[in-house]
């Protein structure tokens, strides 16, 4: 009862200081022996000849039975060991070789995938390119000049026609390409194509257009195959003049390679080149030679819009081994929606009879909207939408 009186806090005991033996030898014995103890835990676990018998982790989204698999083995008693590990799943193969002196060299390489994921780059590939990449010219198709940079067969022999085509279904049913052309003169009307069309269309951009690198992106990114569209001489030319890049059968062939390289430069990642008009020089045999040879040359196919029945352009793009492709139907000779719509049916019977056909149109509003209604309706009726490369001829 004599602590009641006293007063609160007081009678508190002095706090404990530690004890000068707190870090005894004992006690300092037990730690180094746990960190000894663990150390050689993780040694044998991580150790030479149990990283070589180590599973490869299994990619996050890898189902469970999944297993690793070993891929090959180099058994030769010669060499050190080698062991190339897999899964259907991952993105690369390793190999881990143990070298005489233990050591252990790891190797990863790359393997195909077919599902989404980082894309590996390949300029010289024998296939479309990746719709990822498709606004990207492949620095192995370009050549840098004066005129800007103009398309070329790789080394391997890739040409641009085979790299920048759209991907098709490879089925050999009825097959339908049409091009929309004149894009590229119009800001409004080109945004409004590219708006309305479906990407199985085929684009034509005009050469003496405007803004070609911002529209040539879209277009591809919206996965489009597209052409360049050269002006060259009319008939009634120079009173119906197609404007200052049109080759003229009277120049030079020098001076219409040069404008020809100039059209060229405007853009890049196109499957080849498409008349704007051309009756006459299309007829012209001296002045039509060496503009076909170059566009043979640089891996590009030629689309003639059929406009002129004295074209001798298949001749020589068969005689320079250019891919070569003629319209059967110019659908907007009279720019209504009701009159394109009926040429489109007028097309298909033509495909229906020959298993093939290409119909080219101009980028006028009647036109684009005859042509995105038709496009939702056709393949109802058992025909593909193809890109114009895939219905090109290609001389052996």
């Amino acid at each position: 009862m004599s602590g009641i009186n006293t007063p609160l806090g007081q009678d508190r005991k002095p706090a404990r200081r530690p004890s000068p033996g707190f870090l005894s030898l004992g006690r300092i014995g037990l730690v180094i022996a746990g960190l000894a103890l663990a150390g050689g835990s993780y040694y044998a676990a991580m150790g030479p000849e149990n990283i070589e018998k180590a599973e490869i982790p299994v990619a996050a989204d890898a189902p469970a039975d999944t297993p690793a698999t070993d891929v090959a083995a180099d058994t030769n008693p010669a060499q050190p060991d080698k062991l190339v590990r897999a899964r259907p799943n991952d993105g690369a193969n390793v190999e881990r070789q143990v070298m005489e002196d233990g050591s252990v060299v790891t190797k990863f390489t790359p393997k195909g995938r077919d599902t989404d994921g980082p894309v590996v780059i390949d300029a010289t590939a024998q296939n479309p390119q990746d719709p990822r990449m498709a606004d990207l010219p492949d620095a192995a198709l370009i050549e840098e000049t004066p005129e800007g940079k103009l398309p070329v067969v790789a080394a391997d022999g890739t040409r641009p026609v085979d790299r920048y085509a759209r991907p098709w279904s490879g089925a050999r049913g009825t097959r339908i390409a049409i091009v929309v052309g004149g894009l590229g003169l119009s800001q409004t009307g080109t945004q409004r194509a590219l708006d309305r069309l479906p990407e199985d269309i085929t684009l034509a951009f005009a050469a003496s257009g405007n803004s070609l690198f911002r529209w040539m992106p879209l277009a591809r990114r919206g996965g489009h195959e597209i052409l360049l569209q050269v002006p060259l001489e009319p008939f009634d030319y120079p009173e119906n003049d197609p404007g200052r890049l049109t080759l003229v059968s009277k120049d030079a062939a020098a001076d219409n390679i040069k404008r020809l390289h100039e059209a060229m430069g405007r853009m890049t990642n196109y499957t080849g080149v498409m008349n704007y008009l051309g009756g006459r020089f299309l007829a012209d045999a001296e002045a039509l030679e060496p503009v076909m040879q170059d566009i043979s040359r640089r891996g590009l196919l030629f689309l003639d819009d059929g406009s002129s029945t004295q074209s001798l352009s298949a001749t020589y793009a068969k005689a320079f081994g250019g891919p070569h492709a003629f319209a059967d139907v110019v659908l907007d000779q009279e720019v209504s929606k009701a009159s394109v719509l009926k040429k489109l049916d007028e097309l298909e019977r033509i495909a229906l009879r020959k298993g093939s056909a290409i119909g080219v149109a101009s980028a006028f509003d009647e036109s684009v909207d005859a042509v995105a209604e038709w496009a939702r309706q056709v393949q109802g009726r058992g025909i593909e939408i193809v890109g114009v490369s895939v219905l090109a001829d290609v001389p052996n």
